[in-house]
């Protein structure tokens, strides 16, 4: 008998085609329908959207995002192709939209990190399905 497949999305993001976003959160919602407490969903989509679009602003390389349902929750990896870590920064009013993706981050998910490989990186963050 096979384990059961867990629940994932993988899609190839373009270098710097930001229409990648919106078509990310919508497959994602459709991953999550079912899935979670209310409101983990949204959450889920905008910490995805603020990965993928770090990767594709802040790189000048496709993109790789994987969201797997599991048993424990839901990761979600954003793979790029560049070895620079993101920087934590804490926003000013200077930056107007700018600096806050990896803060919303940070608040919002249950873990998170950057997970080196052998050329890029991956930025990742967890979700409890059960969490308030």
């Amino acid at each position: 008998m096979e384990p059961a497949q867990s629940p994932q999305l993988r899609r190839r993001l373009g270098r710097a085609d930001l229409r990648a976003v919106p078509e990310v959160r919508r497959a994602l919602r459709e991953l999550l329908r079912h899935w979670g407490r209310p409101g983990r969903s949204e959450i889920a989509e905008l910490l995805t959207s603020e990965l993928v679009t770090n990767a594709l602003i802040h790189t000048d390389h496709d993109a790789v995002l994987t969201a797997t349902v599991g048993p424990r929750g839901l990761r979600v990896e954003v793979r790029d192709f560049v070895a620079r870590r993101p920087r934590l920064r804490a926003p000013t009013a200077d930056d107007g939209t700018h600096g806050r993706g990896l803060v919303l981050v940070q608040s919002l998910a249950d873990a998170w990190g950057v997970s080196p490989h052998g050329v890029g990186k991956s930025v990742w963050f967890e979700l409890d399905s059960d969490a308030a």
